[in-house]
């Protein structure tokens, strides 16, 4: 049991309002205890419980109650987990193993369809929304009700066909602060820094001025970095099945690109 950030509970407040989609969870009373992890509600189908015993388990989280916005169905489990997204994805994918299809990312937001059960079908869904750096809202459902996801719109500046990942996914491995004004540092745990800027293939480094493969752009919040410019950082890429290892240092995240 764990209690919940001042940050996170602010987030959960706020995020309860019906501009709130994939960013959203409820904070508990301060007087009510938090409910351990042992199952899911009794409104909840089996497929559905037996799979969110088994994610809420993997996440080490709390079971909280889903946010009517997200417009979930009676089935719905949600979980409070102080882990970043980055980090969940590669444990789940992991934990369900051939019973998982793979990570979809729309936004900040990624689902993965899974079986409840070894030799059953692929009839309910995770969503990891993130709601920090170190916290995320877990969603499981059954696929009767379709995941929420944003339209997908391609950020101006891409070079379609080519590989890029969100600042969001590189948690644990890179730190990405935003400077303002389309500009963007990022650093690693054994002194790797870069300052790049959106538009632009220069960037700067410790040692100087560096010339990336293709430009970072923006959508106004997120950075969407190519994938090769990660080699500037001191980063290594490795193929895993039909993801990519990132590692950076003794650092490394597991993560699919984007490509557009």
């Amino acid at each position: 049991m764990f209690p919940v950030s001042p940050r996170a509970a602010l987030l959960l407040g706020a995020l309860l309002s019906s501009a709130a989609l994939a960013q959203t969870a409820p904070a508990a009373p301060a007087t009510t205890p938090a409910a351990p992890v042992k199952g899911a509600s009794s409104a909840t189908s089996r497929p559905v419980s037996a799979l969110a015993v088994e994610v809420s388990a993997a996440v080490t989280g709390r079971i909280i109650s889903c946010p009517a916005s997200l417009k979930l169905s009676a089935n719905a489990v949600c979980v409070y987990s102080q882990s970043g997204a980055g980090t969940l994805r590669a444990l789940l994918k992991g934990k369900l193993g051939a019973r998982a299809g793979e990570w979809k990312t729309t936004g900040k937001s990624s689902v993965l369809t899974a079986a409840p059960a070894a030799g059953s079908a692929a009839n309910a869904f995770v969503l990891l929304s993130p709601l920090g750096d170190r916290e995320t809202l877990v969603v499981v459902d059954s696929l009767k009700v379709a995941a929420p996801a944003a339209k997908v719109t391609v950020p101006a500046g891409v070079t379609k066909g080519q590989p890029y990942v969100l600042g969001s996914d590189l948690v644990g491995v890179v730190k990405v602060t935003s400077l303002g004004g389309g500009k963007y540092r990022l650093s690693t745990e054994d002194d790797g820094l870069l300052t790049v800027t959106a538009g632009q293939k220069a960037a700067q480094t410790a040692g100087g001025t560096v010339e990336l493969p293709l430009a970072p752009v923006t959508d106004g919040r997120n950075l969407i970095f190519p994938l090769a410019g990660l080699r500037a950082l001191g980063c290594t890429v490795t193929p895993a099945g039909s993801n990519l290892t990132v590692a950076c240092g003794a650092d490394s995240v597991g993560l699919r690109p984007i490509v557009f």
